[in-house]
């Protein structure tokens, strides 16, 4: 999926930055210069927190300046809001302008390094740039999603681990202090799938993890990340299920998080008046 779009730069921002994405999971950023002149960085700041990353921009000829963050400089998982500082004056919040993420949609990272890192530039409600990074040890990305009557199943792929034979997935509820459930997972090499019995579940929000290892080993948080979308939620919706329970009649399916992260949800039905 290519979200090739210019935006208009924000009030009091006079810089844009064109974004590409390589199969690497690198990023390089050309930002329109707008006749500034001296040395100059591409400032990503960390939103939920202090955190600063700089990257030099130089320029390439054309007039525009160049930044690459490649895959393997460290960008903690955060919404990383993107500035542009010249000399000593104050950061420019960037607006974005063209993007080419085709890259990161045919991307299959190797795991080899233990952990999975992902960058995609979004263009946030106020129209400024800014890179969502998620850097996951080990990774369990979620696939091919079916919904059949009463049960969901997931496949997917593992990073930066391999499967036991005692691997299960879990499906943990968020907000209360009950059992999780367990499902059987069948694993081919990293590959894997389990299934959701949503006559299982009570009202509420569950979040599917996987146990790769069993119960000696790491939860990871089943999500989806590998591909050029910064927000699935609006954008990867299912239908849902009227489901009878030992809690009454529910209305099940899945979804994507804020996060990316999949979760199913479960909502009492009305009663008859």
């Amino acid at each position: 999926m290519n979200h090739g779009s210019t935006t208009p730069a924000g009030r009091g921002t006079s810089l844009r930055a064109d974004c590409v994405a390589d199969s690497a999971g690198g990023l390089t950023f050309d930002v329109t210069a707008g006749g500034a002149s001296g040395t100059a960085h591409l400032v990503l700041r960390r939103r939920e927190g202090q955190e600063e990353v700089g990257l030099p921009l130089a320029p390439t000829g054309d007039g525009r300046l160049r930044a690459a963050l490649p895959s393997t400089v460290a960008l903690p998982e955060g919404r990383w809001d993107a500035y542009a500082r010249v000399a000593d004056d104050e950061p420019l919040r960037l607006a974005p302008g063209a993007t080419d993420l085709r890259a990161l949609t045919a991307r299959t990272p190797s795991g080899s390094r233990g952990h999975v890192a992902v960058r995609i530039p979004y263009a946030t409600r106020q129209g400024n740039l800014t890179v969502r990074s998620w850097l996951r040890a080990p990774h369990a990305e979620a696939g091919e999603l079916r919904v059949e009557g009463a049960e969901l199943t997931v496949r997917g792929r593992l990073y930066g681990t391999c499967f036991a034979p005692d691997a299960y997935a879990e499906v943990r509820p968020r907000h209360s202090p009950g059992p999780a459930r367990r499902s059987d997972v069948t694993a081919d090499e990293a590959r894997f799938g389990f299934s959701v019995t949503y006559a299982a579940l009570g009202p509420g929000v569950w979040d599917l993890w996987l146990r790769p290892h069993g119960e000696s080993g790491p939860r990871v948080r089943i999500a989806r990340l590998l591909d050029d979308v910064a927000d699935k939620k609006p954008v990867f919706t299912y239908p849902r299920a009227r489901v009878e329970t030992a809690y009454g009649p529910v209305e099940a399916g899945p979804y994507y998080t804020r996060d990316n992260d999949l979760s199913v949800s479960v909502t009492a039905c009305p009663s008859p008046q």
